[in-house]
């Protein structure tokens, strides 16, 4: 009779022990923050500032996991309308914030960063290009975005502009895009093909000379007067499955750590 009180007294301090064990992990469960995902579309040549600014964000937020899609404002707008899953959306150009906002697809834009074009050239130089006007040369290889992206669109006003110089000549602009031989979705797949020498000068953004392309690459200033300054505006997209983080990631992009960021890859503030 004692062995069997004994036995039964060993069982339920082992099944006490058992649902000590089992409520320390529901609670250890508890206290552990669930993790929030958060989604960032961003123009193409913002890769590498963003990329850094979403470390620097996580390491203040452990809670909120960051996945950057980098392409084609344009692009961007369209996979967003088609549904894609987009927390935030940071345009190279007022044109394609505007079509999503007119969508209803964002909330309040806001301009964050501005950006300016340059030419840039293998360092080997294939074409002999020694200034602006030699790129209307004929034979000339050039590689430009197309004109839906938004360098693209930027590319030919700034050529544009340049044709109503006599420094240049009215012709100008047409003569530089007869040399045009591919068109490319975003900055990055030129600077790509310049770099590898496959085209003699391509148009990117002053940012998109990074620190692993500048030796690779030299560059050439298009003047003020004749160049386009972008505008980068960033927004938070209404289908947001998680819109307080997205609009703090947004907060975090706009505040002095963001606008230092942005500075390190060369960006121009909105308010020098």
């Amino acid at each position: 009779m004692k062995r069997s009180l004994h036995l039964f007294l060993l069982l339920v301090a082992l099944c006490s022990a058992v649902a000590a064990c089992g409520n320390s992990s529901s609670s250890s469960a508890a206290s552990t923050p669930s993790s929030i995902k958060i989604n960032i579309f961003a123009a193409a040549s913002l890769t590498e500032s963003f990329t850094q600014i979403a470390a620097a964000y996580h390491q203040l937020h452990p809670d909120v996991t960051i996945t950057n899609n980098f392409n084609g404002s344009q692009l961007l707008e369209q996979q967003i309308a088609n549904g894609a899953p987009a927390d935030v959306f940071a345009s190279a150009d007022m044109a394609n914030m505007m079509k999503a906002s007119n969508a209803g697809l964002v909330g309040n834009a806001k301009v964050f960063v501005k950006n300016r074009l340059v030419v840039i050239i293998p360092v080997g130089n294939p074409g002999q290009i020694m200034s602006l006007k030699d790129l209307a040369r004929k034979g000339v290889k050039i590689d430009l975005e197309a004109d839906t992206v938004p360098a693209g669109h930027y590319s030919r006003q700034a050529l544009m502009n340049m044709s109503q110089s006599p420094d240049f000549g009215a012709n100008y602009g047409n003569s530089v895009l007869a040399n045009v031989v591919s068109q490319e979705e975003n900055v990055k797949a030129v600077v790509q093909k310049v770099q590898l020498g496959e085209v003699d000068a391509g148009f990117v953004y002053r940012t998109d000379v990074t620190a692993a392309v500048a030796s690779k690459v030299t560059v050439l200033d298009i003047p003020d007067p004749f160049n386009v300054i972008a505008q980068y505006p960033i927004a938070v997209v209404k289908s947001s499955a998680n819109a307080a983080a997205a609009q703090s990631f947004v907060d975090y992009v706009l505040s002095m750590a963001g606008e230092d960021i942005l500075a390190k890859y060369h960006f121009i503030a909105v308010n020098p």
